[in-house]
């Protein structure tokens, strides 16, 4: 490993409402075929099955602490910065197909010891998680997808723009103020906008651009038939990224699947965090 990777991110205690325990998150580095990594990792000594979360488009790790310290109440959950985010790797000329997302998360998953872990994926990281198990069908025990963006070929188009991405991170590059950035997230709390404006810069332009542009050239409907462990599709009622009808076709397609609406926006456990652990809790203990 190099010794001038920059410096981890290791996310302080919370005393976790509900529970009143304190998890910290561990952050490191690992090398995945010649790209570097960088994850946080939760209650890394627990028992018990792992849990995996791929976050989306413009999330590094840490603004997903939140949910991973909900978690890390009962299991180890780690949460890479992918490819392009954080303070993984993101030297121009990386490619960021699903293939590509998709053999970083294998590697992960085997450089860090988990043996076949949940996955969760929210938006992007849903359609990673989705051709991950489908490429192999062995190496999850359930899968949980959270909103996956549907847009592909033949299909209608992503319904936010890139524009308000790139607003989004230029806003937060020229130093937006949190009162100034609520008209991108209305819903947060100061502290989850304060965690964006820090950590969305760090999001690679080329990393964003070649996604989004992936959402509209690969098709993502051709993994769900191919998921053989338990899944749940987790869509949001408030947003217009799965409607309901779309998440019956998939439903259909999933070999050992289910769907499920949660009253939420796009950003489901910004929006609905209690919501959200309640139907990821209720699904993992029905398929223990």
């Amino acid at each position: 490993m190099d010794d001038n990777l920059p410096r981890t991110t290791d996310v302080p205690d919370r005393s976790d409402e509900a529970t009143g325990l304190a998890i910290a998150g561990r952050g490191a580095h690992c090398e995945v075929d010649g790209v570097r990594l960088h994850y946080l990792d939760f209650n890394e000594t627990a028992p018990g099955t792992p849990v995996l979360i791929l976050p989306g488009i413009t999330s590094p790790a840490v603004t997903w602490a939140f949910v991973a310290r909900r978690l890390a109440t009962r299991c180890r959950v780690v949460v890479p910065d992918i490819r392009g985010r954080g303070l993984s790797e993101n030297r121009p000329g990386l490619g960021y197909s699903l293939d590509d997302y998709a053999a970083d998360a294998r590697g992960l998953i085997r450089a860090v010891g988990l043996e076949r872990p949940i996955v969760i994926g929210h938006s992007m990281g849903a359609r990673i998680a989705a051709c991950l198990g489908s490429s192999d069908p062995d190496i999850a025990s359930r899968m949980i997808l959270v909103d996956p963006p549907l847009s592909g070929p033949g299909r209608d188009p992503y319904p936010t723009p890139l524009a308000s991405y790139l607003t989004a991170r230029a806003a937060a590059s020229n130093g937006a103020t949190i009162e100034a950035f609520r008209e991108f997230n209305p819903t947060w709390t100061e502290e989850q906008i304060a965690l964006r404006i820090q950590w969305l810069p760090s999001c690679n332009i080329e990393a964003i651009e070649a996604t989004y542009r992936h959402f509209h050239d690969e098709d993502v409907f051709r993994y769900f038939s191919e998921l053989s462990c338990p899944t749940l599709l987790l869509y949001a009622l408030r947003a217009k990224v799965v409607s309901p009808e779309q998440a019956k076709e998939i439903e259909h397609l999933l070999p050992a699947g289910r769907a499920e609406g949660i009253e939420a926006g796009h950003m489901v456990p910004w929006d609905n965090l209690e919501g959200f652990i309640d139907a990821v809790t209720r699904f993992i203990i029905a398929h223990r």
